[in-house]
């Protein structure tokens, strides 16, 4: 759906079932300068939620998600996070985590 203001972007990844605990561990502690990055590109609005079988569902609004992402890909930090985060998931098929996520298409949305 189109519209003004932000886009509203949602993905899904396979977290590996014996790496939950650390991987919440992990989101509990995330780098400062990983946080500053992820500002600094774009990224508002974040949120990560995961359930118990390891479905990660990943939102946030950015005004141009493929800049977001091109500012995020260009950064050593994210470099650093994602082959850090790389084994934690399933099915990435050798693709970093953040490389890997397909946004979903938005159908319905309440203001």
């Amino acid at each position: 759906m189109a519209g003004a203001g932000p886009r509203r972007v949602c993905f899904l990844l396979k977290v590996r079932a014996d790496r939950l605990a650390e991987y919440r561990e992990r989101h509990a502690a995330v780098w400062p300068d990983m946080l500053a990055a992820l500002s600094a590109a774009g990224w508002r609005n974040y949120s990560l939620f995961l359930r118990d079988d390891g479905l990660l569902v990943g939102y946030l609004e950015t005004p141009d998600f493929a800049a977001a992402q091109a500012a995020m890909a260009a950064s050593d930090v994210n470099a650093r996070w994602q082959a850090e985060m790389a084994p934690f998931f399933e099915a990435l098929d050798g693709a970093a985590p953040d490389a890997a996520l397909r946004p979903l298409t938005e159908v319905f949305h309440l203001d």
